[in-house]
């Protein structure tokens, strides 16, 4: 039998609608074409991570992201509350409790004053808790906001909110957008890095750092500071480089043959991340490797070279966007003092939590600063939400903790275009609601995609017959010009 007999044989329906243009859709799209054939993607033309213009001139390069995943309690750190001190222990007035909903608290909460002392730091006179006397050194190139707040009080949805603009699974997240949007100044690392520390993946799991309806190119990838930078990267026993080239290179040619016959962008995007791969085996363990920084370096982070660490992480991340990454997001677990035992208690569990952190941000700043990064890079530190001015007193728990806190939160931003020293927003006497410049998740988007040089409303990818956006497909956000300097 002749090969093309066989070939006509062997095709489905499915092969035969794919390759002519009788199906609905095919008639349909040669309507409107003019009968023109569909432009395949010119493999040579397309890098998905060149460097791309912003919509206008940015004040920031690239972005260093700090989750404390768990939400870190607003009352402790950064919003003291002298009335709240002042009525510790006392029953929660029953206007704060008409209509509100709390995953723990049961009956009728006792108010729950901070044990710690905030005094005045830097020149503006910023409240810090006496638990960060390393970022109180650093309070003139910060700007703190206490008046954030969220419609989400649950871990999983409201990270996903924040970093994807969603409750729900499926949108993506922030370092893909501006990696989309932007593109990266290194193209053999990647331009979106996650790194994790605490123990565990956050709440919301790898959706935080996945590219949703956006192409795959742009996902979040995630290094270790143990064993192997990134899995599966090396290559195995008996195969050398050359050999990797020649694979990678037969590969391509399939991978060109699949693009040209189905046209699917998602094939070019396999082919950038291919390439991508086999240079990230010489780039990514020299940037990985924090061995090589001088001794002040690890005395000024607390670093340990070889262990997993928070520290270790933001030497990481001044590293990786000196290389031209251009967006680093960092994920530390264990901060949901809820009081249920001694480890999530305010009192025993949070000062150790807190000097974890307090150390390593404090150098991140001043390393940055010193190198004249800081200028260029900008820095978020936050949680997903905040905490309650209640003793979540759990089962009758003697410990002292939080419940979640959609209401107000605080957060701070540092670098990028940001004025240092200024404090936005304010919540009322018992720290329960905004009172004063209240600012939502879109925006704090916003105002992140701004400093990059990017207008949130215009920023866009059309899925399902939307134009999708990071701040919502309805447009929401606006950027805070108090923050901008």
């Amino acid at each position: 039998m002749h090969i093309a007999h066989q070939e006509a044989l062997l095709q489905t329906r499915r092969h035969f609608l794919r390759n002519c243009n009788v199906g609905l859709g095919g008639l349909a799209l040669a309507a409107l074409s003019g009968n023109a054939p569909a432009a395949t993607p010119n493999i040579e033309a397309v890098n998905p991570l060149a460097v791309k213009q912003p919509h206008f001139a940015a004040k920031a390069k690239n972005v260093i992201y700090l989750h404390m995943a768990g939400s870190p309690p607003q009352h402790e750190l950064f919003d003291f509350k002298p009335e709240l001190v002042k009525h510790n222990m006392q029953p929660c007035p029953d206007e704060l409790m008409k209509g509100q909903r709390f995953p723990f608290i049961k009956g009728h909460p006792k108010l729950l004053g901070t044990p710690y002392k905030f005094t005045p730091q830097g020149e503006c006179g910023t409240l810090v808790s006496e638990l960060l006397p390393g970022l109180s050194s650093m309070i003139d190139d910060v700007a703190v906001i206490k008046s954030m707040h969220t419609d989400q009080f649950n871990h999983a949805p409201a990270q996903l909110l924040l970093y994807t603009g969603s409750p729900r699974f499926g949108a993506a997240a922030m370092g893909s957008w501006i990696t989309y949007g932007l593109g990266s100044e290194n193209q053999n690392l990647p331009g979106f890095v996650v790194l994790l520390s605490g123990g565990t993946d956050p709440s919301g799991g790898k959706s935080l750092w996945g590219t949703g309806f956006l192409p795959s190119v742009y996902q979040g990838v995630q290094c270790r500071t143990t064993g192997e930078p990134i899995l599966y990267v090396s290559n195995p026993k008996g195969m050398d480089r050359d050999v990797r080239r020649r694979s990678l290179d037969a590969l391509r040619k399939l991978n060109e043959i699949e693009l040209q016959t189905v046209g699917d962008p998602e094939t070019l995007s396999r082919i950038s991340q291919y390439e991508l791969a086999y240079r990230m085996q010489m780039a990514v363990p020299e940037v990985m490797d924090i061995g090589r920084e001088p001794k002040h370096i690890h005395e000024a982070y607390g670093t340990q070279p070889g262990q997993a660490s928070f520290a270790n992480n933001c030497l990481l991340a001044r590293r990786l966007v000196e290389q031209g990454v251009r967006y680093v997001q960092l994920f530390d677990w264990g901060w949901d003092f809820h009081g249920t035992g001694k480890g999530n208690d305010i009192v025993y569990g949070l000062p150790d939590k807190v000097k974890q952190i307090d150390r390593p941000i404090t150098a991140l700043l001043r390393d940055l600063k010193n190198r004249g990064l800081l200028d260029e890079t900008l820095v978020v530190w936050s949680g997903e939400f905040g905490r309650t001015s209640m003793n979540e007193e759990r089962n009758g728990s003697k410990f002292l903790g939080r419940d979640h806190h959609p209401h107000c939160f605080s957060i701070w931003m540092a670098g990028g275009g940001i004025k240092g020293g200024i404090t936005h927003g304010e919540t009322d006497d018992l720290g329960y609601f905004v009172t004063q410049d209240k600012m939502s998740i879109p925006d704090l988007q916003a105002t992140i995609l701004h400093q990059l040089g990017m207008n949130a409303h215009r920023f866009t990818y059309p899925f399902q017959g939307l134009d999708n956006r990071l701040i919502g497909p309805a447009g929401d956000g606006a950027v805070r010009e108090a923050l901008l300097a």
